[in-house]
């Protein structure tokens, strides 16, 4: 509030100092008409000067003592209505009334607003009474209650606009703030998902050759070329797939329309290529009815596939469940296998290893939930839910 006050007494000071100087005008031509005074019009100046300089400097005269700012330039113009006996209406008139709307930007409570305007009318009535013009009281009141409201009303208006001002120029910063924020967050955003989609096709892919790699050595030390040859192959699919699901994650492309896409065909081809590239059993059950959108598909197809890539890579094991669901309005995926397990607590905490972290992320954006239970000896058991939302 302290800030606004200052600022309105700042942009405010153009208008004040161009009636201040229309006053002075009126009064010295009054003055000299009527009764010319060489000197007295020249301390006239004098004050009027002083009078505008610290109209000029209110915003930071009104900081720490408001009252005596308005106590000296009420006296600076009751002093200058003395100087000018014949122009004294035209000074008083014109630089009481300013003063009093001056106050509606440094007083926000009514009541101290009115104790000064009692206070400076009480000094026009005794800069009147001073001069000896006390016969023409009756023509000067009104017309000073009328420029009063005039010059107030005014005020009124030009403060209402200039904080309407400083709230739209506050509002335009907040929004300019805010708008940085969402590029911020955005682009936090856009590099965890293109950590995920290279971790989900460059590195699963590189990943799942080596396995076959590994599969091809074994078979030829031990003569088996006919095998060696057919898991050579499937190397050359694999490595084709992971070179076109690259492609598609640089151009922020899918492989299939939403139309396309079937939930229990990719999740049954993604065992099916686990189960031929490792060798390692799965027993797949799939009850699905509900028609789920394509981001809960897609993402739950690469959490079951980084679960069985962590399974082969890992786990040690020689058995694996695959259970997909959608009982109750709720989707769960669990994939449980019978290996050696691992500590759930070292879950994103090692360098290189970022599977689960991007599991625990892809559950975050389809609204999801992911539950991770493994003991060592006794297997792992990763449980992944997402409630129906409104709209699917």
């Amino acid at each position: 509030m302290e800030r606004n006050r200052l600022y309105e007494l700042s942009i405010s000071r153009a208008p004040i100092l161009l009636w201040v100087g229309l006053v002075y005008a009126a009064t010295i031509i009054l003055q000299n008409t009527l009764d010319p005074r060489l000197l007295q019009s020249l301390i006239f100046s004098v004050v009027i000067s002083l009078h505008a300089v610290f109209h000029w400097n209110s915003h930071s005269l009104v900081k720490d003592r408001p009252w005596v700012y308005f106590l000296i330039q009420g006296l600076l113009i009751f002093v200058s209505a003395l100087l000018m006996p014949a122009g004294f209406p035209a000074a008083l008139i014109g630089l009481f009334p300013v003063l009093i709307a001056q106050s509606v930007s440094i007083y926000y409570r009514k009541v101290k607003i009115i104790y000064l305007s009692l206070l400076l009318y009480a000094l026009f009535c005794l800069a009147i009474v001073s001069v000896r013009e006390t016969e023409r009281l009756g023509l000067y009141i009104p017309m000073f209650l009328l420029m009063m409201i005039v010059v107030i009303a005014y005020a009124v208006l030009f403060y209402q606009q200039v904080r309407e001002r400083v709230r739209t120029q506050t509002f335009l910063s907040d929004l300019e703030m805010a708008h940085m924020k969402v590029e911020e967050l955005t682009l936090a955003n856009e590099r965890q998902r293109m950590a995920r989609d290279l971790h989900d096709t460059l590195a699963q892919g590189v990943a799942g050759l080596i396995m076959q790699l590994e599969a091809i050595d074994s078979h030829l030390l031990k003569g088996n070329s006919g095998r060696a040859h057919e898991i050579v192959g499937q190397s050359m699919r694999q490595a084709r797939r992971t070179l076109a699901d690259a492609r598609k994650a640089i151009d922020d492309l899918r492989s299939v329309s939403s139309s396309d896409l079937n939930f229990e065909e990719v999740i049954q081809e993604e065992v099916e290529h686990f189960t031929h590239s490792t060798g390692i059993r799965v027993a797949l059950t799939m009850h699905v009815r509900l028609t789920w959108p394509k981001i809960v598909v897609e993402h739950s197809f690469h959490m079951v596939s980084e679960c069985l890539t962590n399974i082969a890579k890992h786990a040690q094991a020689q058995q694996v469940w695959v259970t997909v669901t959608d009982k109750l309005e709720r989707l769960i995926i669990e994939i449980r296998d019978d290996g050696k397990g691992f500590d759930t607590d070292a879950v994103g905490k090692m360098a290189g290893h970022y599977g689960l972290i991007g599991l625990q992320e892809r559950a975050r954006l389809i609204g999801g939930k992911v539950e991770i239970v493994s003991r060592a000896g006794e297997g792992s058991s990763i449980r992944i839910s997402k409630a129906v939302s409104k709209g699917e």
